[in-house]
């Protein structure tokens, strides 16, 4: 699975994309601010229906343009058309998948599953649990059936025994409802997600162990409550505390990542082109355990894939991505850095992004 074609209209910068990918490896190189970055953000609002570089997506409508419009279209049994489409004057995200008009943005995120390998990647070790359980939940989602629905169900309970715990004064039998509630979808999610990293803890090992052997790095999956204690006696347990903190202390919403190396937290440890390479191995593991239980293929976004890295491991980098047979859109300021990392030429397509005289840029092929 891969984009056949991409048709990008009033996206920042750019003037009207219409581009035609190689299945493989794509390198669009262009001075910086020449608009390389916004191509890659265009796919990425085609395929999660948000950008990676604005909470607010109006401020990717490029200048005077009275919307953004982005479709493409997916190669498959049949093809599979995609469109997004966002008017300045509205809030509203007009999408399209398959021809429906009505299409959920689940729909369009498991139309074409994405990752997104940029700075803001190293959120990975540096930041907060929140973005480790979002990457955790998006190959739950892609992998494990029913997951959608059981975290909706998690989530809908989970702010309801929160609402009761700000109240004064609670009703004893609605929040022994909610919080029953909480309990049975919250060992659920913690059961998928359990599941699920038991199968993606070799694959990510093996795809480290290629790019980067690193002895001593382990991953752990934190599930957010005592492991040996149900969720139901732990929210029973604490009912006294939470409602004098106001919220749920423990249960699905806390669980992590944890990611050591030697047993320190990795991010104080690695250096910097060690942690771009942790971080790469953690996103392509999650395309890799993707095609091995579903044969689908993820297709990749790597904004400036040389910086930080010697040319070795910007070799082994490149060569893995080969041998995953995948979709990859990569950026870099200079050609010369990944023009020579290929082993083939035949599935590398080469784009140039270039300032014309109206202000604007321009996508165009190479050779």
């Amino acid at each position: 699975m891969g984009l056949l074609q991409l048709n990008f209209d009033g996206l920042r910068n750019l003037q009207p994309v219409d581009m035609a990918p190689s299945p493989g490896i794509n390198v669009i190189n262009g001075v910086n601010g020449s608009g390389k970055t916004s191509l890659l953000e265009g796919i990425h609002i085609l395929g999660m229906g948000r950008s990676f570089r604005t909470r607010q997506l109006k401020h990717a409508i490029q200048t005077d343009a009275p919307h953004v419009t982005l479709y493409g279209r997916l190669s498959g049994d049949p093809d599979v058309a995609l469109g997004v489409r966002r008017l300045r004057a509205s809030s509203e995200l007009e999408l399209r998948v398959k021809g429906d008009k009505n299409a959920r943005l689940a729909d369009l995120v498991e139309a074409m599953p994405l990752q997104l390998i940029n700075p803001d990647a190293f959120r990975l070790l540096e930041g907060s649990p929140s973005g480790r359980r979002e990457f955790l939940d998006w190959g739950v989602f892609h992998v494990k059936h029913g997951f959608l629905e059981i975290w909706k169900r998690t989530r809908r309970a989970l702010k309801h025994r929160n609402a009761l715990l700000r109240h004064g004064r609670m009703d004893p039998q609605e929040f022994a409802i909610w919080e029953q509630e909480f309990a049975n979808w919250g060992e659920q999610i913690d059961s998928l997600r359990r599941a699920w990293f038991a199968e993606f803890l070799p694959v990510f090992e093996e795809t480290l162990e290629r790019m980067l052997p690193l002895p001593g790095l382990t991953l752990h999956y934190a599930r957010g409550w005592d492991k040996k204690r149900s969720l139901a006696d732990v929210l029973q347990a604490g009912r006294t505390t939470d409602q004098q903190m106001g919220f749920t202390q423990q249960g699905p919403q806390r669980a992590d990542l944890r990611i050591k190396l030697n047993k320190q937290p990795a991010i104080e440890v690695l250096s910097r082109g060690q942690q771009k390479l942790v971080v790469s191995a953690l996103k392509l593991a999650q395309g890799r355990l993707l095609e091995r239980a579903s044969q689908r293929h993820c297709i990749y976004l790597i904004d400036d894939l040389p910086a930080e890295l010697d040319q070795q491991h910007r070799l082994r980098f490149c060569q893995l991505l080969e041998d995953m047979q995948c979709q990859v859109f990569i950026t870099s300021v200079e050609p010369e850095a990944l023009r020579h990392t290929w082993q083939t030429q035949t599935r590398v397509s080469m784009f140039h992004v270039k300032h014309t005289g109206n202000g604007l840029s321009q996508l165009m092929p190479e050779g």
